[in-house]
């Protein structure tokens, strides 16, 4: 298989150069299409503390392998003092590691940026969160030994296609400093069970705190490379203002809160219908800065804000729950929440509008009809 910097091959003439949507132009076919391969979180799946993996987001840049865990195997190569070809019972003997994730896409929201780039239109659904259990990374490669000149660690799936005119494998790096986060792991298990094919079956990263792109999934090769590595998906997930703009990398997941949808729904608004009086909100906030340390709530589309009661936190890496009351009226009502974390980054309550639609964490309202 061909990857980026081992004989890439430009397929320009396949895929078209990243565009965004004209004004007034809705969702494309080929977006519909992505739309369909793909899937978000029901916002109503937010009552649990750990998602069930049919409910997790997913999302699948090319094909899902055809994986047999039988003869699957891992290779760890590069700047290393040896290499290790490692399979599943190999990883099985090592110490396991259990890390609890909020995984969130690095495009959620991006149906609501404007103009709005044309690729999988997220809303607000692109997150979950899971119980991983596997191999540290650090270990596999104390057991490789590192070289004294290795400074990226690359990542490698067996995910294989073509993206914006570039045949390639799915392939991410990190510094060799983050790869050795003790909170890094090669998993085997999503909630205590074998990983679903969609979520990288047999063998995935998982990087804690990080947007998804970063937890390359099938994944069948660890390369220690002595230079920054500057492959197809390491360039795309920049934040650009403009196509001239160098951006700076997409890394660590922001603070974002989202609502349990309260009463029940209409079939194709999602408007929501609730009775007039106490009602109990409920939701989850996350950041891959730190703690979520404070959730607002505004029952009147941001005019005003409360505090609201905050659940203890299930871990760093973990989205935390929040409620409070709200005294609903009857007539129709938007609702809003914002986060704020630890290092003191709060929620927009504006779109984040970037080239590739990326990080807009800006909070988006429920609207609600009280009878």
């Amino acid at each position: 298989m061909s990857a980026p910097g081992r004989g890439a091959t430009d397929l320009g003439s396949i895929s078209l150069p990243s565009r965004t949507a004209a004004p007034g132009e809705g969702i494309t076919t080929d977006e519909l299409a992505l739309a369909a391969r793909n899937h978000a979180m029901p916002a109503e799946a937010l009552r649990w503390e750990v998602t069930p993996p049919g409910l997790h987001y997913v999302l699948t840049h090319y094909d899902i392998p055809d994986a047999d865990a039988q003869s699957w195997a891992v290779t760890v190569t590069g700047a290393v003092e040896r290499d290790l070809l490692l399979s599943l019972e190999d990883l099985a003997t090592m110490e396991q590691h259990t890390v609890r994730v909020t995984m969130e896409c690095a495009g959620n929201g991006r149906a609501g940026v404007d103009p709005r780039p044309l690729s999988q239109p997220w809303i607000t659904g692109a997150v979950g969160t899971a119980d991983w259990s596997g191999v540290r990374v650090k270990d596999v490669l104390a057991d490789a030994g590192i070289s004294a000149n290795a400074v990226d660690v690359v990542f490698c799936g067996a995910d294989h296609g073509v993206e914006r005119g570039v045949e390639q494998d799915y392939e991410r790096a990190l510094s060799l400093h983050h790869a050795l986060d003790p909170d890094l792991i090669l998993a085997t298990t999503m909630n205590g069970m074998p990983l679903p094919p969609q979520h990288g079956f047999p063998l995935r990263l998982v990087v804690p705190g990080w947007y998804g792109m970063t937890s390359v999934k099938w994944l069948r090769e660890i390369r220690l490379v002595d230079e920054q590595f500057t492959g197809y998906q390491h360039q795309a997930y920049r934040l650009k203002r403009n196509r001239d703009d160098v951006g700076t990398p997409v890394t660590r997941i922001e603070p974002r809160a989202l609502l349990a949808p309260p009463g029940f729904p209409d079939f194709m608004s999602r408007t929501r219908v609730v009775e007039a009086g106490h009602t109990e909100i409920r939701g989850r906030a996350w950041s891959g800065w730190g703690l979520v340390t404070r959730v607002e709530f505004s029952p009147d589309d941001g005019v005003t804000w409360s505090d609201c009661t905050l659940h203890e936190d299930k871990g760093v890496y973990a989205w935390r729950a929040f409620s409070t009351a709200w005294d609903a009226v009857p007539g129709p009502a938007r609702l809003r929440v914002r986060a704020t974390d630890a290092t003191g980054r709060v929620q927009p309550l504006d779109p984040v509008t970037t080239l590739g639609g990326f990080t807009n964490n800006a909070d988006q309202a429920v609207t609600v009809v009280v009878r």
